[in-house]
């Protein structure tokens, strides 16, 4: 695991989004096409504020899965995934060959459904986030390490939903959906290259948990440390928990 450690949001924002251009154009220039995979939430929001208005992207070429979505909630939800994967990527980019999941529908059919498309070619790129819990994607602890099901419906713990209501997406506890469609982790494991973007100081005890402590199902992003080609972004804040050594590497 690969960890780079910013002043700001800003600056972490723009060095991910350089990064993630990069691969972007890689991956098409190889092979014509990229398979990607988006995280939403606040922590991406400077990210992929940058990385929509770089240039010399082709987003025809990209093939768009997102990472959750909330059961039951319509996509005219402010807290919506799918209402956010359309404003922030897709209405910045023109990307038309996307897949959302429809939190509106039944979700074992949507988890079947979408993960049927996933699971058709592999994965090249992801873009995640680290729960103020540890969860990868919405694999609160513990996480299902085992599982080989492109997507899970999961049932949300009350740290998870505390912290949606914490960033504003819900006006309280109770507004927030108990269960969720989230993308496995031995599915997110396949992929071929993962970018992590956990900014903030309520993220440093699970970034610490990630980056220093066991691998876990009660530390879900640790089992990122089991895959080839992860690179951690992460501001002063998100990393001031770690040793100096760990926190000096980049």
């Amino acid at each position: 695991m690969k960890i780079n450690i910013f002043d700001d949001k800003s600056t972490l924002g723009r060095s991910a989004a350089a990064h993630a251009a990069d691969s972007l154009r890689t991956y098409i220039r190889n092979q014509g096409y990229v398979r990607l995979v988006a995280a939403t939430g606040a922590s991406q929001f400077e990210f992929l504020d940058a990385l929509t208005s770089t240039p010399g992207i082709d987003w025809q070429r990209v093939e768009l899965f997102h990472l959750d979505e909330y059961a039951g909630l319509p996509s005219t939800h402010p807290a919506s995934f799918r209402k956010y994967i359309l404003e922030r990527i897709v209405g910045k980019t023109g990307i038309t060959h996307h897949h959302l999941l429809d939190g509106e529908r039944d979700p074992y059919a949507v988890a079947k459904e979408v993960g049927d498309e996933l699971a058709s070619k592999p994965v090249d790129l992801i873009f995640a986030g680290i729960g103020e819990n540890g969860h990868l994607a919405f694999n609160d602890p513990p996480a299902d390490f085992q599982t080989k099901e492109p997507y899970l419906v999961v049932t949300l713990d009350e740290a998870c939903r505390r912290q949606q209501v914490s960033e504003g997406w819900f006006a309280k506890l109770d507004d927030v959906p108990t269960k969720a469609i989230s993308m496995s982790v031995q599915q997110m494991l396949q992929a071929k290259e993962i970018i992590v973007i956990a900014p903030d100081t309520r993220k440093a005890p699970a970034v610490k948990a990630c980056v220093e402590g066991e691998t876990s199902p009660m530390a879900p992003a640790s089992i990122l440390r089991q895959h080839a080609n992860v690179t951690l972004y992460l501001d002063t804040n998100s990393a001031s928990l770690l040793t100096r050594r760990v926190a000096g590497a980049n």
